[in-house]
C-alpha cells in the first residue's frame, strides 16, 4: 500500500489543480459576462439621454 501512496498523492494534487483552474476559468467567464451586461446597460442609458436631448 505504501508504494502506491505517491501515485495517490499525484492524483489528488492533479485533481486539486484541475478544480482550481476550472473555478478560476468560471470566475473569469462570469466577470466577462457581467462586464458585457454593464457595458450594454451603459450604452442604452447613453442612448436614452441622447434621445432626451434631441427632443
Amino acid at each position: 500500500a505504501l508504494e502506491s501512496l505517491p501515485l495517490l498523492l499525484y492524483i489528488l494534487i492533479a485533481k486539486s489543480v484541475i478544480l482550481c483552474l476550472a473555478f478560476a476559468g468560471g470566475k473569469m467567464w462570469q466577470r466577462k459576462r457581467l462586464e458585457a451586461q454593464r457595458k450594454q446597460k451603459l450604452e442604452t442609458m447613453q442612448k436614452k439621454t441622447i434621445e432626451k436631448k434631441d427632443e
